[in-house]
């Protein structure tokens, strides 16, 4: 079985269920504990700053109670024409954002920190994917907002669920539409050396799975 050598866990400071299966789909065993830290709105902010700084909040505030682990938080937004669409509160908030993403390209920042106190050790970072809605009926948008899904999701969609017929194209990390880019935590993860790449290829599928030591 692969393996990943491990002085201390790994916590993902998020109760998102779409961080959960993007890091268990990279084959890392890991636990969860959600930060408290509220994500507010502001006015017309740096875009990548801001979802930076509200991913070292989460896993700082995870990291202080768990000094020896890694601690991996995120946060995502969804920005079109300087406009910041977070998670909508209703229908009618939902079906206003899908109007407004219909038909154009809008960015999606998901900023993501990596950090362990006891090491002093601090990661953070923001990626950022292009999104082109292809233009959206009425109905389209009607229905789709009376799915359950836009509900707890930046922007009003997902792109890994029903939402996938919204999207025309896409320039960038899927996975940080998704909700966090696994592909530069797994960079630091693996050149912190908190994980390693086997050294025998001597592993199936079957096998295919990061594990503690």
């Amino acid at each position: 079985m692969i393996r990943y050598a491990l002085n201390s866990p790994i916590i993902l400071a998020s109760r998102s269920p779409r961080r959960n299966e993007l890091l268990r789909q990279a084959g890392l065993n890991f636990s969860i504990i959600p930060s408290p830290v509220e994500e507010k709105a502001e006015p017309n902010p740096d875009s990548a700053a801001y979802v930076r700084l509200l991913a070292e909040e989460k896993a700082r505030w995870v990291s202080m109670r768990h000094p020896e682990s890694w601690i991996i938080g995120a946060d995502t937004i969804v920005v079109i024409d300087g406009m910041v669409l977070e998670k909508p509160d209703s229908r009618h908030t939902a079906e206003a954002m899908l109007r407004l993403l219909s038909g154009k390209t809008h960015i999606v920042f998901t900023g993501y920190a990596i950090r362990n106190e006891s090491l002093c050790r601090y990661f953070s970072d923001t990626v950022q994917t292009e999104v082109t809605f292809k233009p959206l009926s009425e109905m389209e948008i009607a229905w789709y907002a009376s799915t359950s899904e836009p509900y707890d999701k930046a922007g009003a969609y997902a792109i890994q669920g029903l939402g996938t017929f919204l999207v025309q194209r896409i320039h960038g990390s899927y996975t940080c539409v998704v909700g966090l880019p696994v592909c530069e935590v797994m960079d630091v993860l693996i050149r912190e050396k908190v994980i390693e790449m086997p050294t025998s290829p001597e592993w199936t599928l079957q096998d295919k799975k990061w594990t503690t030591n």
